[in-house]
């Protein structure tokens, strides 16, 4: 059997007649940017996270960038960020001119609270906190350091539509909840597509001239901006998704809820849920010491699997002017020569994830002979 590590056209099928209707809705309208289907997504995805107001823009990195800038972050300031996220959320930062300061991960990937206060400087302006992997950050102690010492929040939620803390949604304890809603997302848009919400009135108005040109009206350029706006097409693609996203999500906890109970191979370390955080499963990561052997013996039995994510970014080739160097960050690095996600995605059967399941049990048996 042939398992995928993702597979998007079944969750098309699911809501075809939907995508279908909308988008030819798009098409005959006649307008393509910035228009109805924009303005009605937006006002749907504030009312779901429980924000005030939402940005659209085109894609989850000009969401982190957009939010440093707008916040006033750039050359001489710092950034914490933790140190096991995928780049996107640093480049946010770097893109600025700002320096991203890393931070360990706890045992729940995430960002560890306990660590953020040695690495606060005078020259610190921000906490930026990716919820990794679908699974809400521990917000509480994070909420209240910022609070002591007068720092940004902003959020990376490009993993985690829907993930609560305490049950209030990721995205909203901060001043900018940045998602993405790239493809394999669990609100993914049918190309690049991205937003940022927040309750701030002028930071949503700042960032809607900045995603174009610099502008409220055509031609009167305010200030510098980009070209980062979310078009209709994607917009009106992803409201179908968005109604359906609790039922998409509750899907994924399923799925999640049969690996935890399914999997028992000793040579495999399970994820953990922190009490109070809830997760949407963005992806389904385990650990092995001998991770290569197992995704290679995975692939001979037609399983698909993924490392995310294998190089952490203080090692990339493009950080190389920070000054890190290999042991700077060790739990860090341990995760990414250990972590593997399993296929996890909307329609999956239970057949496949048996699969699965069975394979990564009978893993390393013959071994212990």
């Amino acid at each position: 059997m042939q398992v995928k590590c993702n597979v998007l056209d079944r969750q098309f099928q699911m809501y075809q007649s939907e995508y279908e209707e909308a988008a030819l809705r798009v098409l005959r309208s006649g307008w393509y940017v910035l228009g109805n289907e924009v303005q009605q997504f937006e006002e749907a995805f504030a009312k779901y996270t429980g924000r005030q107001y939402c940005v659209g823009l085109n894609s989850g990195l000009d969401a982190l960038i957009l939010s440093v800038r707008a916040l006033g972050i750039g050359k001489g300031d710092e950034v914490i960020v933790q140190a096991n996220t995928y780049i996107a959320t640093v480049l946010g930062i770097t893109e600025n001119g700002a320096t991203p300061v890393f931070v360990e991960p706890d045992e729940y990937y995430n960002m560890d609270a306990d660590r953020i206060e040695q690495a606060i400087t005078d020259r610190t302006r921000a906490i930026m906190v990716t919820h990794l992997y679908g699974q809400a950050s521990n917000m509480t102690p994070i909420v209240g350091i910022a609070r002591r010492h007068h720092l940004e929040i902003i959020e990376d939620c490009a993993q985690s539509h829907g993930a609560c803390f305490g049950g209030k949604m990721t995205g909203t304890f901060g001043t900018a909840g940045c998602f993405s809603f790239y493809p394999t997302k669990n609100l993914g848009a049918f190309g690049d597509a991205g937003a940022i919400v927040t309750d701030d009135e002028a930071f949503a108005d700042k960032l809607r001239m900045m995603r174009n040109y610099g502008s409220r009206k055509k031609y009167h350029n305010e200030i510098e901006g980009v070209n980062s706006r979310l078009d209709e097409m994607q917009a009106a693609l992803l409201g179908v998704k968005l109604a359906h996203l609790r039922e998409l999500n509750d899907e994924r906890r399923v799925l999640a809820g049969r690996y935890s109970q399914g999997i028992r191979n000793p040579k495999i370390i399970l994820p953990e849920l922190r009490d109070g955080a809830e997760s949407i499963y963005h992806q389904y990561v385990v650990r092995c010491a001998d991770r290569d052997a197992l995704q290679k013996a995975l692939d001979q039995e037609g399983i698909q699997t993924q490392i995310h994510y294998p190089i952490p970014p203080h090692l990339a080739v493009c950080y190389r002017h920070l000054g890190h160097k290999k042991g700077d960050y060790p739990i860090t690095e341990s995760y990414a020569e250990t972590v593997l996600s399993l296929p996890i995605y909307t329609g999956m059967t239970f057949a496949e994830q048996d699969h699965v399941i069975s394979q990564i049990n009978a893993w390393g048996k013959e071994e212990s002979r």
